[in-house]
């Protein structure tokens, strides 16, 4: 029980910690101008955008202006022919305003949507080269919601922001300058409410920074939970805590929706305030305005546009209040997709690397030190040879470092001090693609792709034809539970391969190795948790796995190594026996202790 609780607790619990940060920063505009780069290989059609853009505000400009020039013009003349044309040019107007808007909308949108497609597609190549180190600590939930949450309201930014806010700044100037120059008596008397609306702003701009931010982090939290919670479902049930489960579900989700109710009443306590010195600025024209025109100082004309122009003044800035939510929003995701885009690679080819060509499977460790965490080794000076074709077994207590050497020789990871070299060559004088195409890995949990058993087997080798897939699959003893599934190879492997059992799958990883052809193939763990039977088939199948290639069979059960070429014996990262099974039974150390162990347990159980 106390496992399951750590296991509802820990995740959600860090992915908050690791948002906290974030919700004490103030608005962050150079995140918002960094992830803009991923707009300029879209630059003309953001132009384009721009240009119908500017079309729409000089519509919306030009409206109130010719409705003035037809109320002194022609109405006051009595001017029909002159009122017709004024009438046909105002339909021009709000036609191209109209088609204009539509297709900025368009463009944007399409924009929005590559934009969308390239951010994501960075973030994902970025992920596949972080080091090994930055999953053993990064959350998966705080990961989607990368790909998801933030990149989406970047988009949104992008589909109704950045030309939204030039077009409502200029259609703000334009407005400004018209009235001006109608009348800058009236107009200077209309802007008397502008101080309280820059207040209003600020006021706003404060708020909704920090309201934003929190409603982003609530967002990771939640999909941190549902992304944990749907990864130990089974655990859950085991444990029957569905209902405790729910109930954490359930707190979590509260708080993303108080989060976004808040900012959502922020948004909306604005508005009326807008609305408001909207229409207080309306009733100083009307009576300013109204008084003016009956002492003959300005026209009626000019009045009703001013009044015109009023109302669309508010519009933009109301817009824009809009807008500002979606800015502060995606400036609060663009600062975590910046985080991640700018977390080092910290294992990556060297400047100088070659490819390692024509692996002969030779192995060594040199004076090897190596520690997950700080001044905790895990490895504390560990030298040792495998010569090509050589089948050398590394066993150990729990903790002894038995699966390091495995990911040292991937280069998961770095050494902190000596060398893993194979053929030769340290592992980080060469690319890591050659290296790791060339060595077959078959893990302690196998792992199968929501795709057909073939896709699966020939995930490595992708050109390889349906006969080499069968003829793998029959070596690695998996053939004949592949013929008795309903559509064979063509099976679907269903998430988690729930419809497969653990010894099946671990063939199918055996068979997807034996397709590989590896030179050097390492063998984690690979019969630790399977029956007898199938652990009978897999080591059948090892036998033509291993044929003629440089093998580390890193192993728990010593009964399984009994026939391989040396054992290395680890215990606290260090080596502390060496030698063939009959010769490490026959001295009192650790090998002797271990075994003579494991074979009373399996006859207490037997």
């Amino acid at each position: 029980m106390g496992f399951m609780s750590a296991g509802l607790q820990g995740g959600p619990h860090s992915l908050l910690r690791g948002y906290g940060e974030h919700e004490r920063q103030g608005f962050n505009w150079w995140a918002l101008l960094s992830v803009a780069q991923f707009v300029l290989p879209y630059r003309r059609m953001l132009a384009l955008a721009v240009a119908l853009m500017l079309v729409a505000a000089a519509a919306q400009l030009a409206g109130p202006y010719v409705i003035k020039v037809a109320i002194d013009g022609f109405i006051a003349q009595h001017d029909v022919r002159g009122l017709i044309g004024a009438s046909l040019a105002l339909l021009a107007i709000f036609a191209g305003g109209a088609y204009a808007s539509a297709g900025q909308a368009l463009l944007t949108g399409r924009l929005g949507q590559a934009v969308l497609r390239d951010l994501r597609s960075r973030l994902f190549a970025h992920m596949q080269r972080l080091p090994m180190a930055y999953y053993d600590r990064a959350d998966s939930g705080r990961l989607i919601s990368h790909m998801v949450s933030d990149v989406s309201v970047i988009n949104e930014l992008l589909t109704s922001g950045i030309v939204a806010l030039s077009g409502d700044l200029i259609i703000l100037l334009g407005i400004i300058g018209i009235m001006l120059a109608m009348s800058a008596r009236l107009a200077l008397l209309s802007f008397m409410v502008i101080p309280v609306m820059i207040l209003l702003t600020a006021w706003f701009s404060h708020a909704a920074a920090r309201m934003y931010r929190r409603t982003r982090q609530k967002v990771g939290v939640m999909i941190g939970r549902l992304a944990e919670d749907l990864a130990t479902v089974r655990v859950i049930r085991a444990f029957a805590k569905e209902g405790e489960a729910s109930g954490h579900f359930e707190h979590t989700n509260r708080e993303n929706r108080d989060a976004n109710i808040a900012a959502i009443s922020l948004a909306f306590a604005f508005r009326p305030a807008v609305d408001l010195l909207a229409a207080i600025a309306s009733l100083i024209v009307i009576w300013f305005g109204g008084r003016f025109a009956a002492a003959g100082a300005v026209s009626v004309g000019t009045v009703v546009a001013f009044l015109s122009y009023v109302s669309r003044f508010f519009a933009p800035i109301q817009e824009l209040s809009q807008l500002f939510t979606t800015v502060q929003s995606a400036a609060a995701g663009a600062e975590r997709i910046l985080g991640l885009l700018q977390t080092p690679v910290t294992i990556a080819d060297a400047p100088r690397a070659v490819p390692l060509e024509g692996l002969q499977g030779e192995v060594e460790l040199r004076d090897v030190w190596f520690s997950y965490a700080q001044d905790k080794p895990a490895l504390r000076g560990v030298s040792f040879h495998v010569a090509p074709g050589e089948k050398v077994a590394i066993v150990g207590p729990t903790g002894a470092g038995k699966s390091t050497i495995a990911k040292l020789l991937l280069r998961y990871y770095d050494v902190d001090e000596g060398q893993v070299l194979i053929d030769g060559r340290d592992v980080r004088e060469v690319t890591l693609q050659s290296l790791r195409r060339q060595v077959g890995v078959v893990p302690q949990e196998p792992f199968l792709f929501a795709a057909t058993i073939r896709d699966n087997i020939r995930f490595g080798r992708p050109e390889a034809s349906d006969e080499e897939v069968r003829e793998a699959a029959r070596l690695a003893r998996a053939d004949a539970f592949i013929e008795r599934l309903p559509h064979g190879y063509d099976t679907w492997v269903q998430e988690g391969a729930v419809n497969l059992s653990l010894g099946q799958r671990q063939l199918l990883c055996l068979a997807r190795a034996i397709l590989c052809r590896p030179k050097l193939v390492i063998l984690d763990e690979a019969t630790s948790s399977v029956d007898t039977q199938t652990e009978r088939l897999i080591q059948e199948a090892l036998r033509v796995l291993l044929q003629g290639r440089t093998a580390i069979v890193i192993a728990h059960r010593l009964a399984t190594v009994r026939e391989v070429d040396r054992i290395i014996v680890l215990d606290r990262g260090r080596i502390v026996e060496e030698g063939t099974h009959a010769e490490l039974l026959r001295r009192p150390g650790v090998y002797r202790r271990l075994y003579e162990a494991q074979m009373a347990s399996a006859a207490a159980a037997g």
